[in-house]
């Protein structure tokens, strides 16, 4: 999605249509705890209005385009093709995974309006800014206001998921995942309320204008009428007026009380914080820090002192071509600040600032090359020194070791990239996975008719800090013209031997990729409901999809909260699940990546065992002895004969593995071998 300059939102289409009435797209209420409450059924939005309201209806159905000379498109033999629509009756199917719980959303993150004449509408656009309406088409009033409750991002830590939305944070109970309940919830303005969280501190992105910094109600005065264009002038974008008491940047929570958090900083950047990454430096006890990525328009100097959204050849200290970095110390969060704003995207030739760009994209044919002058999210992975940016026009990877000061080391583009949105290592670091979300997440771009390599993943592998184009994957079933369905965010699934992610698709459901050989990634499993609209384009589905010890994690924008469980199927064994789930993490946010590492317990070698009777590595024969031969030393309670057996196996398997026809076959006999050798309990 391009730059947006009146409103904070990450929502291209609806940013489109608002940006020329200067408003701001969330509500605001007083940050307060409440407690959870049955949520009434919100209905999906009403039908497009006809001609000519439908015209200027971003939220209709919009004919698909022939495929691209050489292009293919997705699977309409899916079941997941047809599915019956629905917001909490729609229809489902599932492969390979079994849905175990649902959680709708509180209350108090939802507006159950069905007409936008019903004065909860307007209310709520009045609190969103929007002043005058009556040239909103008043099928968009309804979905502007029922947006304004989107679900966002997920962080976890010990029993507790904290689920982001543009409206605050939910905090929810899950130590018994098939009965997850809700906690508490945090109502706090600004959207899109990406979180983090870091033993007692808890972090949330606000990007947009109607943020205040006291998390208030009232937000701020609509944005007077935008006087229209003389005769042959475009409309001039419009940044609302300086406000003292907006904040736009990450909030800190103190959750020492779970139930009770409190906000202890507020730290104000230039764009905003679309979203951010939290990054632990395994040199520093003392601090934690925030990498900012900021998508929006730049706010005035006269509401933050040094802000300025000039081009570089106008001012070299403009806010744009950077990211921010918040320095934490954790024993006084208060004193938070930003203390380097890097400028990843210099030529380190001419030191220009604005040295990278997207070389041209795909779709309308005539889209030209334009700088890359942000990041949309960017992944850490410490253990290795390094971060891959998804930054709009680019894919870029940065030299962490010195946290405070990230260096580009490399970058790519891509013309089938459209918005380079998000970004996944494998566990060993020699492969990224990207993905472009092409239409902004409200487009409707897994039909028949798109290419199968817009809107997808670009698996990369990388070799001495360089990237390079191995393939690409995207959802396989068709979706319909009203679901909006778009490569988002995901996460690794532990499987050892395996380099797999489970990755939300927004109204495409959840899929599950293997991608352990890069050139060829195939679906193992998923899961999807029908449309929330038949006949028209209503935002939903699963913006985010994680595995978190065990289990499979849905935040689904419109409905709340699903829960998931793998089941074995052709592609997946019980004992490769088993083995996925001796992983156990204290804390979880995904773009602060952890390496992984497997205990040495027997269920992991028989994980290893099916993979290398899946890939045919090794002969039935041995196969079989290797299964009998730790079978046997289970029901034995490891006996030390029994033990000793399986240590006499290892040799053979070490030798294998100098033979194997794939590195990752190779891997797989050498780590089974090490686990035979001193086996755990």
């Amino acid at each position: 999605m391009n730059q947006v300059t009146n409103v904070a939102y990450r929502l291209a289409v609806v940013a489109t249509f608002v940006l020329c009435s200067g408003v701001s797209l969330i509500q605001a209420q007083a940050q307060a705890p409440v407690q959870a409450t049955p949520a009434p059924a919100v209905q999906a939005p009403a039908e497009a209005a006809k001609a000519p309201e439908a015209e200027e209806n971003p939220f209709a159905p919009q004919p698909a385009q022939p495929l691209p000379a050489g292009m293919t498109g997705s699977d309409t033999n899916d079941p997941r093709f047809a599915l019956k629509a629905g917001l909490y009756d729609a229809g489902e199917v599932a492969s390979g995974m079994k849905h175990v719980a649902f959680v709708k959303k509180p209350d108090a993150f939802q507006i159950t309006a069905t007409s936008p004449d019903d004065p909860q509408v307007q209310k709520t656009l009045g609190q969103l800014g929007i002043g005058d309406t009556s040239k909103m088409p008043k099928p968009i009033q309804l979905v502007i206001a029922q947006l304004a409750f989107a679900n966002s991002d997920f962080a976890f830590q010990g029993n507790h998921l904290f689920q982001g939305n543009f409206y605050g944070i939910n905090i929810y109970d899950i130590s018994d995942p098939a009965k997850t309940a809700l906690l508490t919830s945090l109502v706090s303005p600004g959207g899109q309320g990406d979180v983090s969280v870091y033993k007692n501190l808890l972090f949330m992105s606000v990007e947009m204008p109607n943020g205040r910094l006291d998390c208030g109600a009232q937000g701020f005065p609509p944005e007077p009428p935008q006087p229209p264009p003389a005769p042959g002038e475009k409309r001039q974008r419009r940044i609302p007026a300086a406000q003292q008491d907006r904040f736009r940047g990450v909030r800190i929570f103190d959750i020492s009380e779970i139930r009770n958090p409190k906000q202890v900083a507020a730290v104000q950047t230039c764009r905003g914080s679309h979203t951010h990454t939290l990054v632990v430096d395994p040199n520093d006890k003392d601090n934690v820090y925030i990498y900012v990525s900021g998508t929006s328009f730049v706010r005035q100097p006269e509401e933050l002192a040094g802000c300025s959204g000039e081009t570089p050849d106008k001012d070299p200290n403009t806010a744009l071509f950077r990211i921010e970095v918040i320095k934490v110390p954790l024993a006084a969060p208060q004193e938070a600040k930003v203390v380097s704003s890097p400028r990843v995207f210099i030529d380190p030739r001419t030191g220009a600032l604005n040295g990278l760009n997207n070389g041209g994209s795909h779709d309308k044919g005539a889209e030209k090359p334009a700088d890359t002058n942000q990041c949309h999210d960017i992944t850490v992975y410490s253990a290795i020194g390094l971060a891959a940016g998804a930054c709009s026009g680019n894919g870029i990877l940065l030299d962490i070791k010195d946290p405070v000061h990230p260096k580009r080391v490399d970058a790519v583009n891509d013309p089938n990239y459209s918005y380079w949105h998000s970004a996944s290592f494998s566990n060993d670091g020699s492969k990224v996975v990207y993905t472009d979300e092409w239409g902004g997440g409200l487009g409707a771009r897994c039909r028949p008719t798109d290419p199968n390599k817009w809107g997808a993943d670009a698996i990369f592998n990388l070799k001495d800090d360089k990237l390079s184009l191995a393939s690409y994957y995207k959802l396989p079933a068709a979706q319909g013209d009203t679901e909006n369905c778009v490569a988002h965010n995901g996460s690794l699934v532990p499987v050892p031997g395996r380099d797999i992610e489970v990755q939300a698709w927004y109204q495409g459901g959840i899929s599950v990729m293997d991608f352990t050989d890069a050139a060829h990634p195939y679906e193992i499993a998923y899961f999807d409901r029908g449309p929330i609209d038949p006949k028209t384009l209503v935002l939903g589905g699963d913006w985010s999809a994680y595995w978190y010890n065990g289990s499979i994690y849905g935040s689904e924008i419109s409905r709340g909260l699903d829960v998931y469980e793998l089941t074995p199927t052709k592609f997946l064994t019980q004992n490769e699940i088993d083995a996925a789930k001796t992983v156990k993490v204290s804390e979880l946010n995904v773009q602060n990546q952890q390496k992984i590492e497997w205990p040495a317990q027997l269920v992991v070698a028989k994980a290893y065992v099916d993979q290398l009777a899946r890939s045919q590595t090794l002969p039935a024969k041995r196969i079989t002895a290797l299964q009998k031969a730790i079978s046997s030393a289970e029901k034995s309670h490891m006996n030390d004969k029994k033990v000793a057996k399986l240590k006499g196996m290892a040799p053979s398997l070490d030798a294998s593995a100098t033979t194997a026809k794939t590195p990752a076959d190779s891997k797989r006999l050498t780590a089974l071998a090490d686990i035979l050798k001193n086996p755990a309990a």
